[in-house]
């Protein structure tokens, strides 16, 4: 059996690419596509495949400026020729599942999410814009999405990385989905004895503004309490000069560096709504708990009372109001240290290779690996923790799949 990864672009290791490397590790001799290839930012594992880019590859810029040429990748994608393959698998969250493969291929689709920028923060990315892109964005959005719901027609089954993700799969482009949580590098993660723990609170990941890393900045400036920071991007020079004494900005570390401050923070602080959410899961592998916004994925990993703490709204206050919580809140390292090793990426291989088996064999394959959704979202009152929902680890996956 022959068989194409479809990535969107290679140009670092993100939680796509983790994705990615994992698929790579299932099918050591599949070939891979993208748009834009830099050899030099993604692992071993992936570069021991070979890769084919797009014509987006040869345009001038294109490694630093590829979003610029978003318009050109519907075009780019069906010119790729998958003829020669019988099972195509794209990763969905730049364009990807476009491609055209043979009629007698199965194409299954990782969506890590619908093109965010088309859809559930379509304005959030126009009302950030100015000038030509600002006024060329509405028309260029309107054809993009047209395609996007169109190419989802070319997909066998879809696998969503999510309950979120899922539910936007369903309402965007009207189709079922599998529900297969991202693989997470558990075992790279320890916890460190009680005395290690410092004084300090963390946030990690990618500084951009729809994670919301300005209310964590504000409410550790209002409490004079220590937040260390750790990631790169947009917002980072903003927030630099947001940040009062107490909060420290690192920039982008080692993962050695990110691996010592998880061990040893009093707790993750995860004020976006996200698809997945690597970093909670991250936090939680080195046995310490999670502060998140109760949206989105964290709802998925984190339990409530047990291995973190849910506040209703995205404002410095509400933040405030769950770190103050959490001062008086007991915790258990085990239960996180539990709580992760679900999200294994062995599980992961696991519940896609099921996936493609039930897909391959004409079987219907619509499971929700991850069992029911643990929504966490039974708010309390504005500006307060959530009351805890009383909701217990998730069962084995597999025992679900059935």
């Amino acid at each position: 059996m022959r068989v194409a990864l479809v990535h969107y672009w290679l140009l670092g290791m993100r939680g796509g690419e983790k994705v990615l490397e994992a698929l790579c590790e299932l099918f050591p001799q599949a070939d891979i596509y993208t748009h834009v290839y830099d050899k030099t930012s993604v692992s071993p594992v992936i570069k021991r495949h070979k890769v084919t880019t797009s014509f987006i590859d040869r345009l001038p810029y294109s490694r630093k400026y590829y979003q610029k040429y978003l318009p050109l990748m519907p075009m780019a994608l069906e010119h790729l020729d998958l003829g020669d393959y019988d099972l195509v698998i794209s990763s969905e969250s730049g364009p990807a599942k476009g491609i055209i493969p043979n009629s007698s291929a199965v194409h299954i689709c990782y969506c890590h999410s619908p093109m965010r920028y088309l859809w559930n923060m379509y304005r959030q990315y126009h009302d950030g814009t100015s000038g030509l892109t600002r006024l060329m964005m509405p028309p260029l959005a309107h054809y993009l999405r047209t395609w996007d719901v169109t190419t989802a027609q070319r997909v066998d089954a879809f696998a969503a990385n999510s309950h979120t993700v899922a539910a936007r799969i369903r309402r965007y482009y009207r189709r079922p989905s599998t529900i297969i949580h991202p693989p997470v590098d558990t075992v790279g993660f320890q916890p460190v004895p009680s005395s290690e723990i410092g004084d300090y609170y963390l946030m990690a990941g990618e500084l951009v503004a729809y994670k919301r890393p300005d209310i964590a900045i504000e409410a550790f400036n209002r409490m004079k309490a220590k937040l260390v920071v750790i990631g790169k991007g947009e917002e980072l020079r903003r927030l630099t000069a947001l940040a009062g004494p107490t909060v420290t900005l690192m920039g982008a570390q080692p993962f050695e560096v990110l691996k010592h401050h998880y061990a040893r923070c009093k707790a993750l602080i995860f004020p976006g709504e996200e698809d997945f959410g690597i970093v909670p899961v991250e936090a939680m592998a080195s046995g310490r708990p999670v502060i998140a916004f109760g949206r989105g994925g964290a709802t998925e990993t984190v339990v409530h009372d047990k291995t973190g703490l849910f506040f209703d709204e995205q404002s410095v206050e509400c933040l405030i109001d769950a770190v103050e919580a959490f001062e008086r809140w007991s915790f258990n390292p085990a239960d996180a240290l539990q709580r992760a090793s679900l999200f294994a990426a062995g599980q992961f291989k696991q519940n896609f290779s099921a996936l493609v088996d039930s897909v391959m064999q004409g079987e219907p394959h619509v499971y929700d690996h991850a069992g029911g959704p643990v929504t966490g979202q039974d708010a309390g009152h504005a500006c307060k923790i959530q009351a805890s929902s009383g909701v217990e680890p998730w069962p084995d996956p597999l025992s679900l799949m059935h």
